[in-house]
């Protein structure tokens, strides 16, 4: 169906073209063509088609602002986007406001390790994905520093790794740009108080300054479930005719809780537990840019920018440790009492403990670990660390010339650029058990790290200590040619060179169990848009473009499916991955009439060595490898309206995001896997048009704000969507039988409501209100597949089944996991401007 669409598109489109294309080759050629915008005008931004946006300098759709900013109070760029921008959805799997992973046109921007990552963003010109696992750690974005967020649509080359489904564009207010004194403090809900402040202003001698901050803290709506953020940022200017330099500094620290899924039942049982705790990141990172344009001639511009950053990020990780589900954990044998009471415990019991009358068993555990034995098959918990250190610098040039060639107006950009990082990678893994509050208690002794040495044929070693260097080269061309009159061309192309060398430092030397290597991954990317556009704002443009990325660190870290790891707790050897590489076709329609402004858009991006995490027989173990194709494609229909004192906004997004390669995975948790039996480990078969996970098919989006007096004004949105496939439901096959498999291995439709108010009861003062899911709705986001632990009533049963038992295992029990949705919260403030 879609197809037929793109077919009568080009028809369309070659229709449309018709009565512009025909009058403009009549002219002769020395005819004057039409004048560019600049860069940065509101003309530019009202005609982002013509404009092709690089990494310095340009402009693309707008999808916020710091106005709109304020009208939402979301507390990150990816809430603002989930609840205004067309095709952007989020998935709350880590379970923290800070933490989620935003969507767009079925494309993923994540903060979690071992996330493909299909977008990139830029913030000031540097590309803000972190260099080990290319992941987007919203939480260090500086929300209150920004100016404008802009959002490239498709494939976009000049931007490089990562732009397979477009970009984001982050830009930082000025001393020039916000003038002044500004303060904003709220408080609501779960214990939520941010508080933030900016101030800057120009000296006569042409120096600008401009400094925010900001505070961010909350108890969590969950829990265990505490949050905090502190950023601050910095800028000093200096501008003198053509010439404007540069300089900011950004810091942050953060430590968010993020508790994840939670198991159906007991999701239903209490909407505020969670599985399993601790889940903790530590972020914190200090970032300088310096960056600078001047006019060497009258059509010459040279940008520049170079950069530092560092970031060090600890995690702590209470988890379920899936290898003793189906385990005997209860009671002691004499081997263990014996180990026990010679390490000076008490207490445990010699005879009679069983499933039945210990709903949280440890002494097992205890005693395998003194004996260093089978704590891998005995212990019910896991606390799971890791630390990331990472630190990046680079530069980039770009040097732009406007003129006449051949006849044509051309706008040509040239930009070369280096990038170079260093991260130093560690895990670990420690034994323990589920306590009654759901957190982990870690045990020492002989044993008590996952480290290979245990005597049981199980054992596993999941520490990790890497040593990783990238080094990216890029040179990219960029160039807007208008053909005749109302008919332009862009033309795009990038050149990436990007060498890797993993050192491991546990088991150097290459081969199977380590993580030694050196690829080297270099690709050429083109891009075509040919744009049709009249005088009013309404046109036409058919685009073409092609992105790649290479294989992060931790993919390549994690490829081997001789060792297998569990992510993100291990790593291991590291078979070379081919890069993937996305090719975006959009045919986009801008419309203009009266107050009324709309766009419709079809696109299609398809994805060849996409890059899947294809699980092992061993529940929670896999690997990474490329996958044959994927493909996401669909319709995007947006417009927006002023009528007098009320503005109106209104989206749909259509998304077919589908496999397009048939592939076997993991599916120990699906009904329909070919396990020996119900709640066996198996394995289930991915085939051509079945729908990716996590990713919803349709989504709307509306808004209406109204200034109904001077001093008050009132903004409503909403965003409603379907639901999405599980992952672990890759076939989307599952049917749960209430026995061994519950769940539908889906989330449901739903719909959330936003409410603000805002009075200003005199000038540069503003009073506020926020109501976030307006109407109290129960919703999940994102859901999983899995074996439980817990009963419904939350105590551990490692053996929910007595029976069958085939090769000494038993059926598991498998349920739903989801991740809910904030309840009803209300937050009030103010702010002063001066």
């Amino acid at each position: 169906m879609i197809g037929k669409v793109w077919i009568g598109a080009g028809v369309s489109l070659m229709a449309m073209m018709g009565p512009w294309v025909a009058p403009a080759m009549a002219k002769p050629a020395e005819a004057p063509a039409e004048a560019l915008p600049e860069v940065g005008t509101g003309e530019a931004v009202e005609r982002e088609i013509l404009v092709l946006a690089s990494p310095l300098s340009g402009e693309a759709l707008e999808v916020g602002n710091a106005q709109a900013l304020r009208t939402t109070s979301a507390i990150s760029i990816a809430e603002h986007l989930a609840r205004t921008a067309p095709g952007v959805t989020i998935n709350e799997v880590q379970g923290n406001p800070l933490q989620p992973d935003v969507n767009y046109r079925g494309l993923t921007a994540s903060p979690l390790l071992g996330t493909p990552q299909g977008l990139s963003v830029y913030l000031d010109g540097v590309r803000v994905n972190q260099p080990f696992a290319d992941v987007v750690s919203w939480d260090l974005i500086p929300t209150g520093a920004l100016s404008d967020i802009d959002l490239v649509s498709g494939a976009a080359p000049q931007f490089g790794r990562n732009a397979l489904g477009g970009v984001l564009v982050l830009r930082t207010k000025s001393g020039r740009s916000d003038p002044g004194f500004g303060a904003e403090v709220s408080g609501g809900s779960f214990g939520r108080i941010q508080a933030s402040a900016q101030a800057g202003g120009v000296f006569a001698n042409g120096i600008d300054w401009f400094v925010a901050g900001d505070n961010f803290h909350e108890d969590g709506w969950r829990a265990l479930s505490p949050s905090r953020a502190s950023r601050a940022f910095a800028k000093l200017g200096w501008s003198e005719g053509t010439t404007n330099i540069a300089l900011s500094g950004h810091f942050a620290d953060t430590d968010l809780n993020g508790n994840g899924l939670q198991e159906m039942r007991l999701l239903a049982a209490d909407r505020s537990s969670i599985y399993t705790a601790p889940d903790n990141t530590r972020n914190r990172m200090g970032m300088l840019v310096l960056k600078g344009e001047t006019g060497l001639a009258r059509n010459l511009t040279l940008r520049g920018n170079g950069f530092w950053r560092t970031i060090h990020t600890r995690t702590y990780n209470g988890d379920v440790n899936d290898d003793a589900l189906g385990q005997s954990l209860y009671q002691p044998n004499a081997q263990e009492r014996a180990a026990l009471a010679q390490a000076g415990y008490s207490g445990f019991p010699l005879a009679g403990e069983s499933q039945a009358n210990t709903p949280f068993p440890k002494w097992r555990c205890i005693a395998n670990v003194l004996l260093n034995s089978e704590p891998n098959e005995k212990c019910d918990g896991l606390i799971n660390r890791s630390q990331t250190r990472q630190s990046e610098w680079g530069v980039t040039f770009e040097l732009e010339w406007a003129g006449h060639l051949a006849g044509m107006e051309h706008r040509l950009t040239g930009g070369l650029s280096y990038v170079r990082s260093v991260a130093d990678f560690t895990q670990s893994t420690q034994f323990g058990y589920i306590l009654p509050n759901r957190t982990i208690a870690a045990v020492d002794g002989p044993g008590a790290f996952a480290d290979g040495t245990q005597d049981s044929e199980d054992a596993l070693d999941a520490r990790v200590d890497l040593h990783a260097v990238t080094s990216t080269f890029s040179a990219y061309a960029l160039d807007h040619v208008v053909l005749a009159g109302p008919v332009s061309l862009d033309l795009a192309g990038r050149y990436d060179r990007v060498a890797l060398t993993n050192r491991d430092r546990i088991t150097p030397g290459g081969g199977t169990g380590s993580l030694d290597s050196n690829p080297v991954y270099q690709r050429f990317n083109p891009a075509a848009t040919l744009s049709v556009r009249d005088h009013a704002g309404s046109g036409l443009s058919f685009s073409w473009s092609q992105a790649s990325r290479a294989p992060s660190a931790i993919e390549l870290g994690c490829s081997d499916p001789e060792s297998p790891c569990r992510l993100p707790n291990a790593l291991a050897g590291d078979p070379p991955l081919a890069q993937v590489v996305a090719r975006t076709l959009e045919l986009r329609f801008d419309g203009v009439a009266g107050p009324v402004r709309g766009h419709v858009s079809l696109f299609r991006t398809d994805s060849s060595d996409d890059i899947l995490f294809v699980a092992d027989n061993a529940s929670g173990y896999g690997y990474f490898r490329n996958f044959g194709k994927t493909r996401r494609q669909g319709i995007e229909v947006s417009a927006d309206a002023r009528l007098g004192k009320v503005s109106l906004s209104a989206s749909y997004t259509l998304l077919d995001a589908t496999y397009r390669s048939p592939e076997v995975v993991n599916g120990s948790a699906n009904s329909s896997n070919d396990g020996e039996g119900p709640g066996f480990d198996g394995s289930i078969a991915i085939a051509p048009g079945d729908r990716i996970p996590l990713l919803a098919r349709n989504t709307v989006k509306a808004a209406v704000d109204w200034e109904a007096r001077s001093w008050l004004s009132f903004h409503l949105d909403m965003t409603a969507q379907s639901g999405v496939f599980a992952r672990g439901n890759e076939n989307n096959a599952h049917e749960p039988d209430g026995t061994y498999y519950l769940g539908a291995g889906k989330t449901a439709p739903f719909a959330v409501m936003n409410l603000g108010v805002e009075v200003r009861p005199r000038k540069g003062l503003s009073l506020f209100a926020t109501v976030r899911n307006l109407l109290d709705k129960d919703y999940a986001t994102a859901a999983q597949l899995g074996a439980t632990a817990f009963d419904a009533q939350g105590q551990v049963v490692a053996r929910p089944f007595a029976g069958p038992v085939i090769d000494g295992e038993r059926p598991l029990l498998n349920s739903t996991f989801f991740a809910p949705g904030a309840p009803r919260a209300i937050q009030v403030g103010g702010r002063v401007r001066f």
